[in-house]
């Protein structure tokens, strides 16, 4: 018996560029298929040219049926990675997930479990909101896609979720800048620099730190604290010399730390 068709692995980004455009074209939700007894090899081929002509959903049903009729057969676990597969490519990721998650939970050990993993990650991942939205499922991301990398470090999939763990760690760096900009906006500096401090500490590679230091360097001087001020300033200048948020907190300093600002000159 073949194993998992290289073919949809390789066409998975060209076939995710289309699921923004793709609503599931077929019409029919799983729960409107039929009981109708086939053999496996009939439903399985039948599934896969409803998948190539681009009806996801219907596609990701007919796979689900393969599972559902011949549950112990090599293909019902072939058709239950399509299945997810077929799901994620039509948008609906939470589907995506259970298909994955339930081939992970029968065949923990299998050689495609890279792939299961890796869309679960995918899900979460495409799923991720505006940082003016909650960022729950970034978190939920972050994880998965951590846990790809942890198992499988040297494959294909590990190598992409590195890049997108990247992302999504910058993108839960702004949400704690948009946060802190807000209490800072309120005059509640302390609150906004445990904000600031969150993404230093925790997000120390990502392109918002010249920014939390700059604003920490407000928050300091606007609590008249100017040790504080300066040694953030110091950081800045130290780590991103040629950083506008620099040449930002370095006229504050000089305009109300002098002294400090002669120092560092």
């Amino acid at each position: 018996m073949p194993r998992f068709p290289r073919a949809a692995l390789l066409s998975l980004s060209a076939l995710a560029l289309l699921s923004a455009c793709a609503n599931g074209g077929g019409g029919k939700a799983k729960k409107d298929q039929r009981y109708i007894a086939q053999d496996v090899e009939t439903l399985y081929s039948a599934a896969r040219q409803t998948l190539d002509k681009r009806q996801y959903r219907l596609a990701a049903a007919q796979f689900d049926e393969v599972e559902r009729q011949h549950p112990y057969s090599v293909w019902a676990r072939r058709a239950q990675l399509m299945s997810s597969f077929s799901y994620y490519v039509s948008g609906d990721y939470q589907e995506a997930i259970g298909a994955a998650q339930r081939f992970l939970s029968l065949h923990p050990g299998s050689r495609e479990a890279p792939y299961a993993y890796y869309m679960v990650a995918l899900s979460y991942y495409n799923q991720i909101m505006p940082v003016n939205k909650d960022q729950k499922i970034t978190q939920q991301a972050l994880d998965a896609l951590g846990e790809l990398v942890r198992r499988y470090p040297n494959t294909d999939f590990a190598a992409d979720a590195r890049l997108k763990i990247d992302l999504a760690r910058d993108h839960l760096a702004g949400k704690e800048m948009e946060i802190g900009r807000f209490y800072q906006g309120q005059g509640l500096q302390l609150a906004a620099i445990t904000r600031f401090r969150n993404v230093i500490d925790n997000f120390d590679t990502t392109s918002h730190t010249p920014e939390a230091l700059h604003r920490l360097v407000e928050s300091y001087l606007a609590m008249g604290i100017p040790e504080e001020a300066v040694k953030a300033a110091a950081v800045l200048g130290n780590n991103y010399p040629a950083s506008k948020w620099y040449d930002r907190s370095y006229k504050l300093v000089q305009r109300f730390v002098p002294e400090a600002a002669k120092k560092a000159a």
